[in-house]
């Protein structure tokens, strides 16, 4: 299907990956804190009124629980007719599975809305939050999109709570695959949030990263929820218990006078529950499950995504699966020692055949455009056929920096970014570090040996999201398109083309 961005005019996406931060995260307050903490809790959630009425299934002690997070504009005591909601993220979690499974719904999926008063209206899902709020998007999800779904728990949070809890968290670290920038000045083209921050693997705090995972410009519904569910899996895989135990009355704070949940949650037995189930689950990996978007052809006033019933389905089965630990994906949502699924070979003897070609002279002249990378450079020999590099541009890319670790310690770094196809907003990447030991690296799946050199893989589900590399000087990684639209063997073609400038290159 085609795409063609159209303008948005005064749209603004309103996350809410602060609630998944906070749900997934304080998985220890039931083993720290004592009743005496979710009473507080229970006040703190009281600093806004529970959603009336809310359509919930309160679950039983012990029972898997799916959990609704939106992200709006919506105010306290104000009209829900004048808030927007930019996206829908179901969380699940299961005490006999060994993952957290999250899916995103796509904010421009068409559906057909069950309007307040009889009637449906055909629009984009995130209409029905202005519409009826957060009841008629879980009505609207069960008529469209997930029929069997129950929803346990809702949680609403504001854009200024993401903001202010990445900050309480510390900020992520996040690998950005491109440059992502725009300057709003008042015009039909630039009429969206202004955003400068540039590829590579870097710390992103309250407003870049608020503007980082609300970046709806260049791109598609589909790569923004990937984004999403990439900044959520980014920050869970950094910040552990003694973060979140020394920060969790300002973490609660922020999150009681942001969000909105269902009355359920504003009592001591409601958190008590679901807190257990989050301790519990503390150590289960990320599992994203993707859901199958379709682009259709924008119209002259809208662009929608669709989806085939049937995959939608196959969809919603993965999100409700219990997944045994011999076969979970580890960290990253890879899949876990001998037994897991294996990534398809790497291109052998034709590269071609696997869908890359040789563009060694692009390769070296990116890497002579960094002299003063501190650090020695290594690009691919072999690219995704039909991609090219984001540059040479003098300043920009590709891209040398340094990045500071969580101590202030400056290391080298350097970004090469590759377009995949920058009309859907695919880009892959090549990166290096003098940091030994960056968090996106703190867990491989497995490793492999490719000519010669030990990969470490990284998986989302049975697809290769990152494969890394360690020198005597550095580490190295490529990194696939948010979407995860380079093959395993592609991902492994290229990282194992890897070659320093100068070296017989």
């Amino acid at each position: 299907m085609s795409w063609i961005p159209g303008s948005r005019r005064g749209a603004l996406a309103r996350f809410a990956l602060g609630a998944a931060i906070v749900i997934v995260f304080t998985a220890t307050t039931t083993a720290v804190a004592g009743l005496l903490q979710f009473k507080q809790l229970a006040t703190d959630l009281s600093a806004t009124p529970a959603i009336r009425h809310a359509q919930v299934t309160i679950p039983n002690p012990g029972d898997a629980q799916t959990i609704l997070i939106l992200g709006s504009d919506h105010r306290a005591h104000t009209p829900l007719s004048a808030s927007n909601s930019d996206t829908i993220i179901l969380v699940r979690m299961d005490p006999n599975s060994s993952t957290i499974n999250v899916i995103s719904i796509p904010r421009d999926l068409q559906v057909q809305i069950p309007v307040p008063g009889g009637g449906v209206q055909t629009a984009k899902i995130n209409a029905a939050y202005s519409l009826g709020g957060p009841n008629l998007v879980v009505k609207t999800l069960k008529a469209n999109v997930f029929p069997g779904l129950a929803v346990n728990h809702i949680v609403d949070i504001n854009f200024a709570g993401f903001r202010d809890l990445v900050n309480a968290i510390g900020c992520v670290y996040t690998d950005v695959d491109h440059h992502y920038f725009n300057q709003n000045i008042g015009t039909a083209a630039t009429n969206y949030s202004s955003i400068d921050i540039a590829a590579g693997y870097q710390k992103l705090c309250g407003d870049d990263a608020l503007a980082y995972v609300r970046y709806r410009h260049t791109d598609t519904d589909i790569v923004r929820s990937a984004r999403q569910q990439d900044f959520i899996r980014q920050a869970k895989d950094q910040y552990g218990q003694s973060n979140l135990i020394s920060n969790r009355d300002r973490l609660l704070r922020i999150f009681g006078q942001h969000t909105q949940t269902d009355p359920n949650l504003h009592t001591t037995d409601g958190l008590i529950n679901l807190f257990n189930l989050v301790a519990f689950s503390d150590a289960h990996s990320i599992r994203e499950v993707h859901f199958p978007a379709n682009l259709l052809p924008c119209t002259p006033t809208a662009c929608f995504v669709s989806a085939d019933p049937g995959a939608e389905a196959q969809a919603f089965r993965q999100f409700m699966a219990v997944v045994p630990a011999a076969t979970a994906p580890a960290a990253g949502g890879a899949p876990a020692g001998g037994s897991g699924a294996k990534p398809a070979p790497g291109p052998g003897s034709s590269p071609a055949a696997a869908g890359l070609s040789a563009d060694v002279g692009d390769g070296r002249t990116q890497a002579a455009a960094l002299p003063h990378a501190g650090m020695p450079v290594y690009f691919p020999r072999l690219l995704v056929a039909g991609s090219q590099y984001d540059g040479p541009t003098a300043g920009e890319y590709p891209r040398g920096y340094t990045i500071a670790d969580p101590r202030g310690r400056r290391y080298a770094a350097y970004r090469m970014v590759v377009v995949l196809n920058p009309i859907l907003g695919q880009y892959y990447g090549v990166q290096g570090t003098t940091w030994a030991s960056p968090p996106l690296l703190a867990s491989p799946s497995e490793t492999r040996v490719l000519n010669g050199r030990t990969l470490e893989l990284f998986f989302d589900g049975h697809k290769l999201r990152l494969v890394a590399w360690r020198g005597p000087h550095g580490v190295y990684w490529v990194s696939n398109t948010l979407s995860l639209d380079l093959t395993n063997a592609q991902m492994l073609g290229v990282a194992g083309s890897l070659v320093r400038i100068g070296a017989g290159a």
